[in-house]
């Protein structure tokens, strides 16, 4: 496995002290003792996507017990710098709003359509071939990377968020694996990802792919949690035409399925803004709601 990596400084406070170790977490003493982030940017080697995957780490400085961090990962971590997420994240910590975690932006590559999608099934034109070989890059070789680069064996709990294609993708395998995660992010998520065409008599009922997993798992996971996003703008299509946008009425009804398996409102939030856009900003305006969810001080 080779890497590459660079690092600089968001937004840095005025230390006295820096203290460095094979953490890379490390104390910045000042006087308010608030946190600032080091971002550092990697490239890792995958051998199960044959491609060097770029990937953005955000540190959160003067972390006095590491073991104690939580851990997110975010696909189209390229997205990240547009919000731009490291202020997000600044601002959250200078007013004490979140605890501590580390973001691991995860940026997609050029076969993204095939990289992201459900695990267990392609969809209805054959996309998202690839997903078994990107989850099984997520567990073989980038939590066994981040956990030995910062010397962390065990964080608190670890969540999985993502947007768009790359929000269904963070939602499968949190479903799929709820004994490494406990919390997913979906922003205006494709839950629309569906195994048959309108044309060849696609049905709400039987054909969206993540509600029938949904619908079909036998045994849930009760200490899951999800955060589901979408904007009123997210898109103009309405299938159904009951009035309401396809990508709404694909994350209610999937909030209706999490019920049905038992899951009770104080495990689900849903987040819909008037003027959200399928877009970055919409994200960024969306995100600091998503982290004080979680991770509120």
């Amino acid at each position: 496995m080779y890497v590459q990596y660079s690092a600089h400084f968001v937004n840095p406070a005025q230390p006295d002290k820096i203290y460095f170790s094979d953490f890379l977490i490390f104390e910045i003493m000042h006087k308010e003792k608030s946190l600032s982030i080091l971002v550092e940017e990697k490239e890792l080697e995958s051998e199960y996507l044959e491609r060097n995957v770029k990937i953005d780490f955000y540190l959160p400085t003067h972390v006095k017990h590491p073991e104690k961090m939580s851990l997110l990962l975010i696909n189209d971590g390229q997205d990240l710098p547009k919000m731009p997420f490291e202020s997000i994240l600044e601002d959250l910590y200078y007013y004490h709003k979140i605890n501590p975690l580390l973001c691991v932006g995860i940026h997609c590559g050029e076969d993204r359509k095939n990289e992201y999608g459900v695990a267990a099934q392609k969809d209805y034109l054959g996309r998202g071939a690839k997903a078994g070989l990107y989850t099984d890059f997520i567990f073989e070789e980038l939590l066994p990377f981040i956990r030995k680069k910062y010397h962390v064996p065990h964080f608190k709990e670890k969540a999985f968020a993502g947007f768009s294609l790359g929000g269904l993708m963070a939602l499968d395998i949190v479903w799929n694996h709820p004994h490494e995660f406990s919390k997913v992010g979906v922003f205006s998520g494709s839950l629309w990802w569906r195994q048959k065409s309108y044309e060849d008599g696609y049905s709400d009922e039987v054909d969206r792919i993540m509600h029938n997993q949904i619908r079909n798992t036998k045994q849930i996971a009760p200490w899951l949690e999800f955060f589901l996003q979408t904007g009123a703008m997210d898109e103009k299509k309405d299938r159904n035409n009951n009035g309401i946008i396809d990508s709404i009425d694909d994350a209610l009804d999937l909030i209706k399925e999490l019920k049905a398996k038992g899951y009770k409102n104080d495990a689900i939030e849903y987040l819909e803004l008037a003027d959200g856009k399928h877009d970055v900003p919409t994200w960024g305006k969306a995100f600091p709601d998503f982290l004080k969810w979680g991770w509120g001080e």
